[in-house]
Order: C-alpha cells, then sequence, then structure tokens
C-alpha cells in the first residue's frame, strides 16, 4: 500500500475514533503509545508523514493564524494526490486548531529516527520551507522551530546553519550557510562542502527510500550550499590577487 493509501486509513480512523483516531499528539495519543509498546516495528513512513503534517499544521498556527500562502507552501512541499487531500486536510485542520502538544510529535519523531539524524535535518528543513512562505519569520515561528530542533539533537550551530539557508536576514556570511566558521582553511572547507554534498545528494536519499518531498528539499538544499560555496571561493580568489 502507498504512503498516501496508509494515511488515508489513518484519517479515516481519526474520523470514526478508532485505535488510529488519536494519530495527533495533542489527543488522546493512542497511536503513539501503540508505537512505543508494539514490539513490531512502526511504519516509519507513516509516522514521518503524520508527524510532519502534525508540525507543519500547529507550526501554521504558532503565529495566531494560518495563510494561505502557509497552506500553499505546505502543498508544495507535501505533493499531496487529488484523491487523498481531503483526508490529509482532516488531520492538518484538526492539528493547526491550536500549538498544544506539538513537543510531544517532535519528540515521537525523535524517538523513531534516532538511528537517523539525517532525516530530522529533513524535517526540520521541510518546516522552514512552511514557516518561511509568508516572507517573514515571526519570533513564535523562531523559537517553534528552535523548540523542534532541540527535542531532534540539532545544536544550535546547525539549527544556525539552517536558519541561514531559508532567511537572509540571518545569512550574516556564506559561511553560516556552511556551518562553518570564516578561519577554515581551503583544503578543510572544501572537504566539509564535499561532506555535505554526499550527505544531500537526490541518489542517495532515493536509495534510502526517501519520499520525492524530501528529495525536492534536498535540491533546494544543495542549491543555497553551492551558492555559498561558490561565493567563498570567488571572494577568496579576489582576496588572493590583491
Amino acid at each position: 500500500m502507498s504512503i498516501w493509501g496508509k494515511l488515508a486509513g489513518a484519517a479515516a480512523g481519526l474520523a470514526v475514533g478508532g485505535p488510529l483516531g488519536a494519530v495527533l499528539g495533542g489527543l488522546a495519543g493512542h497511536l503513539v503509545v501503540d508505537w512505543d509498546s508494539e514490539p513490531a516495528a512502526p511504519d516509519k513512513q507513516l509516522a514521518f508523514t503524520i508527524g510532519v503534517i502534525g508540525l507543519g499544521a500547529k507550526m501554521a498556527k504558532v503565529d495566531g493564524h494560518v495563510t494561505k500562502d502557509e497552506v500553499h507552501a505546505f502543498k508544495e512541499v507535501f505533493r499531496v494526490p487529488e484523491s487523498e487531500r481531503k483526508n490529509v486536510a482532516r488531520v492538518f485542520d484538526l492539528a493547526k486548531q491550536d500549538v498544544a502538544g506539538f513537543e510531544s510529535y517532535a519528540k515521537q519523531l525523535a524517538r523513531l529516527f534516532h538511528d537517523d539524524p539525517e532525516m530530522l535535518h529533513n524535517i526540520l528543513e521541510g518546516l522552514f520551507y512552511i514557516a518561511e512562505a509568508d516572507r517573514v519569520l515571526q519570533p513564535t515561528e523562531r523559537d517553534y522551530l528552535a523548540t523542534v530542533a532541540h527535542h531532534f539533537g540539532i545544536g544550535d550551530d546547525e539549527f544556525r546553519a539552517i536558519l541561514a539557508r531559508h532567511y537572509a536576514a540571518e545569512r550574516d556570511s556564506p559561511y553560516r550557510v556552511l556551518g562553518v566558521e570564516p578561519a577554515i582553511s581551503d583544503e578543510d572547507l572544501h572537504r566539509h562542502y564535499r561532506k555535505l554534498m554526499v550527505q544531500n545528494h537526490p541518489d542517495k536519499l532515493m536509495a534510502r527510500g526517501l519520499p520525492q518531498e524530501m528529495i525536492d528539499i534536498a535540491n533546494k538544499k544543495i542549491a543555497a550550499m553551492n551558492e555559498a560555496y561558490d561565493e567563498i571561493r570567488k571572494a577568496r580568489l579576489v582576496g588572493a590577487r590583491v
């Protein structure tokens, strides 16, 4: 069954109040309990999808209202088939009713993907794309994202690097985008850059079975890092000629 077919079943559970009816952590939390207590491994793709829908919806609400731009950005991040939009909308609408419970989503995802930190980074990147839809990062949104990053085990330096990739106002230098210090040597800079490229290469993500949405996010991430790296190289070449 496809991920969207599974999500349809989860959404139906929400509608009828079955064992999947509490898939959102802010409600009864039955599905969270089931995942923690069942010996069988949970469906991580389903957990990922519902978790990000929930976090994205609650983040869209955190500044007090949900804008059309944020809803559109959400639909861009998640290529929702026409046949499943009502089911996804049901989960999204229930989650965006208030902000309460978002930390339980983040903690649950952190537990499920404790052995896959790159997945947690990709989830956070997806949330940033939703947050930047209205072109302004509200303090409440920044705090929300910082809290999610904390629960994901993402440190302050890496959080600031992600922030710099998405918001020019936070980009005091291209070094911040790459998460390195300006004093880094050319050799170490190149090594770090190559490592980032390998980690985020679409072929690697496809081989791991990540959904197309995450591959799209990785491509945007790579574009931002390429731009920053090129800017640094050009500046250093100019400096070397002086």
